[in-house]
């Protein structure tokens, strides 16, 4: 019966927030760089490129929940936030369930 009508407030909040989380992930992982401005579409690319090992040469890849299961744990010992951590993991978790 009602219409919620948004503003674009949200839209700005969700993408500051994509760009906090990518920052997060990028101070995470070493000598890992993105020159593609940072758009919505980066960061579960980054993820989904981790969990299949894509960095790393053919013959030396890890199965993909051991390469989720070390992505998690780097993740959980980092000195980021709570919510950030939260936040990251929730992305690994999005991008596993797409594989």
């Amino acid at each position: 019966m009602y219409k919620l009508v948004m503003d674009g407030r949200d839209t700005m909040n969700e993408n500051v927030r994509q760009e906090e989380l990518l920052m997060a992930y990028l101070s995470i992982w070493n000598n890992r760089k993105v020159s593609d401005g940072g758009g919505r579409e980066v960061l579960p690319e980054l993820i989904r490129r981790e969990l299949l090992d894509e960095n790393a040469h053919p013959r030396a890849r890890k199965p993909v929940l051991e390469k989720f299961y070390l992505s998690i744990k780097r993740v959980m010992e980092s000195s980021l936030s709570e919510e950030m951590k939260n936040a990251i993991v929730m992305a690994y978790i999005t991008e596993l369930e797409r594989l």
